[in-house]
């Protein structure tokens, strides 16, 4: 994800001076009052409904109610809420952690402090990968591997039911989850592996997986561990967006609500990235490809360190603001075992 990005404390408000404005918002005797109270501080409009649909516990969507409803008058208890969320909102924190939710590739994705809150460039991500997957062919069918070659004993009957994914890093599930609710329905074996080295991060995309998941979506299995470790066996795709901030970058400052383990990687950003590219190989197939967000000005080194590590066809994808975010590419060489599998291992909440 886009982990450098505007300053979430510069809202435009002093967060002392809202708190004095804030009596304001906790006496007033409607919807519309208050909202006018919040925006009068300084408060963003689209924010100051979201927090207000917060407080009263009513979806996101229902900013036509709210509109509907402004003369409705707020108990005292919603008032309060209110202007707490309002404050909180003026001191920096993130709206997604306010509101607990963030929109994600159609995704309405549960958010709290324990994950990175997802990026809408990370969705240049999950299209690549969809595009990836869209070509995919069984080995087995063909005769041959994807790379062109012919196709070895790893293109067993169960490698060839449906593509498997790995998602490294998966945080609150959004790339696991998007990719799982676009894939061809063409492949009902299809099996979608999550890993996170965070338990409290694994429970919370698993709790979005049980809460979105349809029945026509695949498998997806969650594995507790550090990117690769608790996974065996081999994959046709592994995506990650993992940490690629510099341990000293100055944006950290405006990301300090979220988790630091999620944004940071050494001194140079590339500490992860250099493990995944090494470690990926003995878990590709034949003709599988690594995709792999990175920082804006990454995309060299990333380039560079995955055709060291012997991939083909290394190549990038732009953001939505044009700038090259993901780079990847596919591994031409014999691969490191089986089809993918889970270790003995799974994360349990």
């Amino acid at each position: 994800m886009t982990k450098t990005g505007s300053n979430p404390e510069k809202t435009g408000v002093n967060s002392s001076d809202f708190h004095s404005n804030c009596g304001g918002v906790a006496g007033a005797v409607s919807h519309a009052a208050g909202l006018a109270q919040a925006l009068a501080a300084g408060l963003d409009r689209l924010d100051a409904h979201l927090l207000l649909l917060r407080a009263l516990e009513r979806p996101a969507s229902d900013r036509a109610w709210l509109v509907a409803h402004d003369d409705d008058a707020m108990t005292a208890a919603v008032a309060c809420d209110f202007a707490e969320l309002c404050r909180r909102r003026a001191a920096g924190e993130p709206l997604a952690y306010l509101v607990g939710s963030k929109e994600f590739f159609g995704l309405a994705l549960q958010v709290d402090a324990r994950v990175l809150i997802p990026r809408p460039d990370t969705e240049t991500l999950v299209r690549w990968a969809l595009e990836r997957l869209q070509v995919w062919r069984p080995a087995r069918a063909s005769g041959r591997s994807q790379s062109g070659s012919e196709s070895s004993s790893e293109s067993g009957s169960v490698a060839d039911a449906g593509p498997r994914v790995l998602d490294l890093g998966c945080g609150s599930g959004a790339i696991a989850l998007a990719i799982a609710a676009n894939l061809p329905q063409a492949w009902p074996a299809t099996r979608i592996v999550a890993t996170d080295a965070s338990a409290a991060a694994l429970e919370l995309a698993q709790q979005n997986w049980g809460r979105l998941r349809q029945p026509e979506w695949p498998t997806v299995d969650f594995l507790q561990g550090d990117w690769l470790e608790p996974v065996v066996g081999t994959f046709d795709l592994i995506v990650s967006n993992p940490p690629y901030i510099a341990n000293a970058d100055p944006h950290l400052d405006a990301l300090a609500h979220e988790p630091i383990s999620a944004l940071t990687a050494g001194s140079a950003g590339m500490d992860d990235l250099q493990k995944i590219v090494a470690a990926a190989p003995a878990h590709l197939r034949r003709g599988g490809w690594l995709l792999l967000e990175h920082g804006h000005d990454q995309a060299g080194p990333v380039q560079q360190l995955l055709r060291q590590h012997g991939f083909a066809e290394v190549q990038s994808r732009r953001d939505l603001c044009g700038i090259s975010r993901c780079a990847g590419g596919s591994w031409p060489g014999s691969s490191g075992g089986g089809p993918g599998v889970l270790s003995t291992r799974p994360y349990k909440v």
